[in-house]
Order: structure tokens, then sequence, then C-alpha cells
């Protein structure tokens, strides 16, 4: 009977409505559910004349409350809010560890100090208290250094490792997408509705978005499609698997499993943040600490090894390990000469030979640690040895030293020279050379007769003094000079001119034309290669997490290079050791090292900033969406309380209702 069919489908919806409203009570604080709404519709059965008859309510689905752009956009903004998120827990880490603002200082004060150090000792350049001081700054900066280049090291490994662990969970979640889709397919497509599995489905996925950057594609039956990484991780019910390694870059990437294809540009969720601290923040910050801390020890090197301290010139030096004898395998090495300065400790004699160095393998000269050997070997005074780790030791003869000073030599050079006078004077160098780049100053004998013309006595007499064959001025050696007076060249050099009484000589004759050369030398190794290899070095290493003072500085601090003059007595290299404090350097962008630390510093301190702003705007997003989103598909108890009311209400109506038909029905079966 139609009567019975409208109250039983009344009960039905009822009922129906009351299970609903129950489930989005029990799930009101089920994270990820969506509240779900009964759809009726009225159902019609029969029409009598012009009246339609109504048969009741249809229950027409289950609609899950949902809107799906929304959706879309919370995965999207949570996702770069979990990067944010990592991104500034660990630039908090590396501010912290830097220290700067602690009380003992961070690197930037110990490089002060050290800088600070060498300034005190170029007042004390002969003092044990003094160079003491100067090698412990520099233990202390350097150990500074490792601390900070081995933590950074130690945080990039923790990095990869976490994606590796992360890599998992992406694995993980996207199998139980893929599973979830082949049960909600397996529902739908026969006409049911999973909109309980849809949910775990979905919030799923909102845990993949907080791991990594996520796009979905909605299928029929309710399959979604997911991509992480630009890499499609699930079609359907199929799975694709993910894994974490380094590209031929040394970056961190994600790729398909045993594929080796690594992505290093991903962006969302923690991965893509860790992806971006290993292969741009943290490493940048890496680098910057690496390239000063070479800045540091290239350069102090540079100068370090020409110079020697109070322990004066050396009888024998070692220089570290090398991975490769093959002069070209070194970055820092350059073509040039190097020059070593050979002292017979029994004469007095001083010589200084040149070893030319080939760099590129181009060139004629010295292209391995092999050919530097046998020409050391091959001078008069000193030999070398090379062992199997391509270590090279230089060692003096018996009755021999040696020495990189740029100092002058005390006479001028052997050739060319040519003095034709019968009883020519003796010439003597001296002074400390200043000039910038190495010179060679030619001393021309003018203004005599033609034949002998005697110093201090000749009206006249003159050196024409040219510098890398320009003219620079004349001296005048006639009868205004006093035979011994000290003649300045210019640069810090001094040429003096006497009569050899000790030797019988009695005139100090010069002729027109009568010439001799003076070399000054700024720099003595022009190829780098005492540097590279570690002879008289003061700092050993490769970057922050290997400087270390080398340690036969730190066993004699007496070899501190202070000195560059002959007499190795003076101050100059400390000077120029302590001037690399305010000497701006190519390799760190034309800044002062300390400039460059606090550009690094400043740097990580923006970066911090920065991440901390958009992590407070992402939130705020996110807080608005989730709004929306609550307001949309979440569960409100006092709203479904009413509506548990209503149904309540028309469950007992329906009853009754057919209480009252079924009493009809009685009432009419008995008058019958």
């Amino acid at each position: 009977m139609q009567n019975y069919s409208i109250g039983l489908s009344g009960l039905s919806a009822a009922q129906k409505a009351l299970d609903i409203i129950g489930n989005n009570i029990a799930n009101a604080a089920t994270e990820g559910y969506h509240r779900q709404r009964i759809e009726l519709t009225p159902e019609y059965s029969s029409q009598v004349g012009s009246v339609l008859l109504g048969g009741g309510v249809d229950i027409a689905g289950i609609t899950r409350m949902i809107d799906s752009l929304l959706e879309k956009e919370i995965l999207r903004q949570q996702s770069s809010l979990a990067q944010a998120s990592r991104e500034l827990t660990t630039l908090r880490t590396v501010e912290t560890t830097l220290g700067e603002f602690s009380t003992g200082g961070g690197l930037s004060n110990a490089i002060d100090k050290f800088f600070n150090a060498l300034q005190d000792l170029s007042a004390h350049p002969t003092e044990i208290t003094w160079q003491s001081q100067v090698v412990t700054a520099a233990d202390t900066m350097a150990s500074r250094f490792r601390t900070l280049g081995e933590f950074l090291s130690t945080l990039e490994t923790q990095i990869r490792l976490e994606a590796e662990n992360l890599i998992e969970s992406v694995n993980t979640l996207t199998s139980q997408i893929a599973e979830l889709n082949d049960k909600i397919e397996g529902i739908e497509i026969t006409g049911g509705q999973a909109n309980n599995l849809r949910d775990q489905r979905d919030q799923c996925i909102t845990e993949l978005s907080e791991l990594i950057g996520v796009e979905t594609l909605a299928r029929e039956y309710g399959v979604v499609d997911v991509t992480a990484g630009g890499i499609s991780v699930v079609t359907g019910t199929s799975v694709t698997e993910l894994e974490v390694g380094l590209d031929e870059n040394s970056k961190l990437g994600i790729s398909v499993a045993d594929a080796y294809n690594y992505n290093t540009d991903v962006d969302g969720g923690k991965i893509g943040g860790l992806l971006s601290l290993k292969n741009a923040l943290v490493s940048d910050i890496h680098n910057d600490l690496d390239d000063l801390a070479i800045a540091i020890i290239q350069q102090i090197n540079q100068y370090h090894v020409q110079g020697v301290g109070s322990e004066g010139s050396f009888t024998g030096l070692t220089g570290w390990t090398n991975t490769s004898g093959d002069l070209s395998d070194f970055s820092s090495l350059s073509d040039g000469t190097m020059y070593i300065r050979i002292i017979d400790t029994t004469t007095g004699a001083i010589t200084r030979q040149p070893i030319s160095i080939d760099a590129d393998d181009d060139d004629a000269g010295c292209d391995t640690l092999t050919d530097v050997k046998n020409a050391i070997d091959a001078l008069t005074g000193v030999s070398a040895t090379l062992n199997s780790s391509n270590q090279l030791t230089i060692t003096a003869d018996t009755g021999y030293e040696f020495d990189f000073l740029p100092a002058v030599l005390p006479e001028p050079e052997p050739a060319p020279k040519t003095l034709l006078g019968t009883d020519p004077p003796v010439i003597a160098i001296s002074g400390i050379y200043t000039g910038t780049t190495n010179s060679v100053f030619t001393c021309t004998v003018a203004g005599g007769g033609a034949g002998d013309n005697k110093i201090g006595i000749t009206e006249g007499l003159k050196l024409q003094i040219s510098k890398d064959g320009e003219w620079v001025k004349d001296l005048y050696v006639g009868s205004a000079y006093a035979a011994g007076d000290k003649l300045d060249l210019g640069d810090g050099l001094y040429v003096s001119l006497s009569i050899d009484v000790d030797n019988g000589k009695t005139a100090g004759d010069l002729r027109n034309g009568d010439n001799f050369q003076i070399k000054g030398f700024a720099d003595t190794d022009t190829s780098g290669l005492l540097a590279a290899v570690g002879i008289n070095t003061f700092f050993s290493g490769s970057g922050a997490s290997d400087i270390a003072v080398c340690s036969d500085i730190n066993a004699a601090p007496g070899r501190v290079a202070t000195a560059l003059g002959a007499d190795m007595t003076d101050n100059t290299n400390a000077l120029r050791l302590a001037g690399l404090k305010d000497q701006t350097l190519s390799s760190l962008n034309t800044m002062t090292p300390g400039e460059f630390y606090r550009r690094l510093v400043t740097n990580v301190g923006q970066e911090v900033s920065i991440k901390q702003m958009r992590e407070d705007n992402i939130e705020a997003i996110v807080q608005n969406l989730s709004n929306q989103q609550s307001e949309i598909s979440g569960v409100n108890i006092n709203d479904e309380a009413a509506q548990l009311l209503i149904f309540e209400q028309m469950f007992q109506a329906m009853a009754k209702y057919l209480t009252i038909v079924q009493s009809t029905v009685s009432s009419i079966m008995e008058m019958v």
C-alpha cells in the first residue's frame, strides 16, 4: 500500500540521517574528516486525475562537504609552510653556532685577535713572548674555523640522512594512497559512496604535502592521481617509489628509485626545505666559510714563505703530503719562478738561484715535483727528496743554509756587469725593497772622461739609474761624493761605492758606459709553489674544516717569519702579515677578511629574518584557509544536535503516522 511506503521511506530516511549525524559527531575531532550531509528528494509514485500524489521521500545520496579548490590551496600553503619552517629551524641553529653574540665572541673576534697579535709582534719581532702570542691567537682562530667547518659538514650529512628518512615516509604514504584509491574505486564503481575512505585518502595526501610539494588530479570513481616533486608517484592504484641522492655536482635531489636521475629543484614540504638547505642555504654558508679560510691560508702563507723569523735561515724544510706530483693538478699554481737564496756559512757568500715552474705544462720549466726536486739537487749547497706521498723536503748541505728572502744581494748581480776601470770601486747594495713588483735597476756610468774616472774626485761623474728600462734619476759620485756614502736608488734600496783599501786598492776607477744591475724582489715565488707544497708555510689545510697552524711553527714560535731583510732583524714581513687585516682580496669579493665574515654573519641573520617573516605570513594564510575549510567541512556540534532533534522528531512522527495508518486499516477491515 502506498501509505505504508510513504511511512517506511520516512523512517528509512530519518534513520539514515541519524546515522550520518552520529558519524559526524563521532568524528568531530578527527583530523581530515569532512562533514557529511544526507541529500533527500521527494518521491512521486502516481497521479490521480490532475493531482500528483507523493510517494514519500527518497535518499538521493550522501554529500561530503568539501571545496576542492580550497583544499588544493590548503595543500599548497601547508607544503610551503613546512618548507619555510624546516629552513628556519636549521638557519637558527647555524646562527646560534656562529656565536657572534656569545660572551667570548665568535670567529670574527678570533680573526681580529690574530691580526692584532701580528701587529703587536711587528713592534717586538724577535721576542719570544710576542711570537708565542701570535701562535696562540692563530691556534684559537683555526680552532674556531674547524669547529664551524665540522659543524656545517655534519649538518649537511644530517640533512641528507633526514631527507632519506623522509623519502621512506613519502613512499609509505603513496602506497597507502594507492591502496585507498583501489578501495574507493571498488566501492564507487558499483554505485556506492566511500566518503570516509576518501577522507582517509585525502588525509594521507595532506600528510604527504607536508613532506614534499604535491599536485593532485581527480579521476572518475573517486580516484586521485598524485605528483610529488615533479614525479608521478600515484597513478590510480600504481605507485612509483622515490629515492634521495647526490647528483654529479654533489647536490641533493630526488629521483625515481634506481633511476639515479636526481632532480635538485624541488619545492615544498620538509624535503623541499632540506634540499634548499643542502644545495643553497647551508652550502653557501659553508662555501663562504671555506673561501674565507682559504684566503687567509693562502695570503698568510704567500707572505710567510718568503720571510724568516728570529731563528734565521734554514738547514731543512719539509712540506706536506700531496695527492699528485703533477704541478698542473695544483689549482693555486701558475707559471712563474721560485728563487732560493743559498748562504755559504763559512765564507758568507750569498747567491740567489731561480727555479722555473711550468704549472700548465706548456712551457719550459718544472712541470712535476720530481722536476722541482731535480732542479734543487742541481744547485750547489742544497739538495731535495720526494717521498711516495709527494712530500718535498729541502736540505742544506754541510756548511750551508738557505731561505727564500727577497733581501737584496749585498753586491750587484754577477751578470750582466761591466766595470772596465783599472781599479774599480767596491759596490755595496743594502735596504729592503718596497716595490710591488719584481724590478731590475740598471746603473750606468756617465759624465766623466773617456778613460778612468775616480769616485769622489772626477767632476760630474754620475750613475744613471733606470728601473725596468725607464730612467729614474741620476746619482752623482764625483767630486761631491764621499766614498762609502749610501745613495738612494728608490723603493727602499741603496747603493754605495767605496775603495777596497783592505786589498790595497787606492783609486775607485769608473769608465763611461760601465754598468751593473740590482734586482729588487717583491715576490720570490711568483709561481706559488712554496705555499702550494707547504714549504715554510704558517698554516696548513684546504678549508675551514682542517685549517691549522703548521706543526713546526707550533713547536718553534721563533719560526714566525717577521723579517725580509738580510740581517733578519727587521719587522717588514710582520707588518705585511698584519696588514692583511685591512687588505681587500679579490677572492673575497674585494673585501677584507673581517668584512667578508661580518657579511656572512649578516646574511645568515637576514635569511633568518626573511624565513621568519615568510613563516608568519604563510601561517596566517593557512589559518585563514583553515577557518574557511572549517565553515564548509567542519563539524559544529550545536548544528548537528539541532539536526539530530529534527530527524528524531521526523522518525517519531513517521512512526506515529504508520501507527495511524495501521489503525485505520484495521478499522476498515473490521467494518468489512
